[in-house]
């Protein structure tokens, strides 16, 4: 994996931690950031792929619905899509 891509993983990682956390695990206190990190290498290669933020944020409502059995908060979701995009462009320029 190159360094931009690294980069890029890691920063998806961080938005699903601190932005969609769906189930509200992150109180600002718990240093277990991982809750989300299965959910990164689907997003990453979605991202890398070129897909836009709509297509993501169905990712993320879908990972929602299916995998935690809860609602999605589609505005939400596709925020957070928006954000991975943007850190995509300003890595990968």
């Amino acid at each position: 994996m190159k360094a931009e891509e690294r980069k890029l993983f890691k920063e998806i990682a961080s938005i699903l931690w601190n932005d969609w956390d769906p189930i509200g695990v992150n109180d600002g206190e718990n240093e277990w950031d991982d809750e989300y990190d299965s959910y990164v290498p689907h997003i990453f290669r979605l991202t890398l792929e070129g897909n836009d933020a709509s297509r993501i944020a169905q990712s993320l409502s879908s990972s929602i619905e299916q995998n935690m059995g809860l609602s999605a908060l589609v505005q939400h979701d596709l925020k957070v899509a928006r954000k991975i995009v943007e850190a995509k462009v300003r890595i990968f320029g």
